[in-house]
């Protein structure tokens, strides 16, 4: 009977890997809306207007670099042999795992005091040097270049693991979304309370690290680079297989598995035993009061 229940769930397949990616640009894709805002009200209210375009060709900069490195990052996969492949493939997983939790936890320590750091570096670019304008252009460069290499990272990891459009349509949706909601924020007027939206993403964020961590351990058992600890701790096929509309929506968002090793479950359980304690203890900076220019 559970089994029968399981199976009649009406959840579609192709709902599933677009959820993640969507989730994921989302997040960063309103950090990066975060910051060009700030600094792009912030001319404004100081009578710096026409150095918005400097500010707008540091974002298209940081876009193309992004598209071209994961173009790039692609073609190279796609010339690996299956065991180099796998390897690559559990590379890029250590190296998104890594990039989103540093990125969860700069989060959580600077967000208090970014505008303040922003507004800082703004007078700093304008006031001193003779290169003003490609001083804010680097600003703007380096702050949406850092959120689009941890997306474009995360995306390769997850392309990698979905098949069909889905999974890019997710993130195209979810970088559009973002980009209407900062819009709303910083024209619009529009209030959220974004302390709690970053906190339990975050915390989503984690758990997303924990099963790509998980299939970059399998990844490198397929390459034959890793082969210790493969025995099955449980086998949960005939309850909720793994290609199922449940399965399938679990393992996109909690990275299951229906049989996984014991490899996969000490990495997914240990670091979320030590990420999420640390993250939650972690205290937020408090915000530093900007001297007057």
């Amino acid at each position: 009977m559970f089994d029968t229940a399981i199976r009649t769930i009406t959840l579609h397949k192709s709902d599933v890997p677009m959820l993640v990616p969507f989730l994921i640009m989302l997040r960063e894709g309103i950090e990066a809306s975060l910051i060009v805002g700030i600094v792009a009200s912030y001319l404004v209210k100081t009578g710096r207007r026409s150095w918005l375009f400097a500010v707008w060709s540091g974002v298209a900069l940081a876009v193309l670099l992004c598209a071209i490195a994961g173009l790039l990052l692609t073609l190279l996969n796609a010339d690996f042999p299956q065991a180099q492949q796998e390897a690559f493939e559990a590379v890029i997983g250590v190296v998104a795992v890594f990039m989103l939790t540093s990125m969860v936890f700069w989060m959580k320590k600077a967000a208090r005091s970014m505008k303040a750091g922003l507004q800082e570096s703004i007078d700093t670019a304008l006031t001193t040097g003779s290169h003003h304008g490609l001083a804010l252009v680097g600003l703007v460069f380096f702050a949406v270049a850092r959120e689009g290499f941890e997306s474009m990272v995360f995306l390769l990891a997850t392309f990698q693991q979905s098949s069909g459009p889905w999974a890019a349509l997710g993130a195209v949706l979810g970088l559009a979304t973002a980009a209407v909601v900062g819009f709303a924020i910083y024209w619009g007027g529009i209030r959220i309370n974004l302390s709690r939206f970053f906190r339990w993403t975050a915390v989503f964020i984690l758990v997303v690290a924990a099963g790509l961590l998980a299939q970059s351990v399998r990844s490198l058992h397929e390459a034959g680079v890793w082969n210790s600890l493969q025995q099955v701790v449980f086998d949960w096929s005939h309850v909720i297989p793994e290609d199922s509309p449940l399965g399938t929506f679990l393992s996109g968002i909690l990275g299951y598995r229906d049989t996984p090793t014991a490899s996969e479950v000490i990495v997914y359980v240990g670091f979320l035993l030590i990420s999420l304690p640390i993250f939650f203890g972690v205290p937020a900076v408090p915000a530093r009061p900007r001297s007057a220019t």
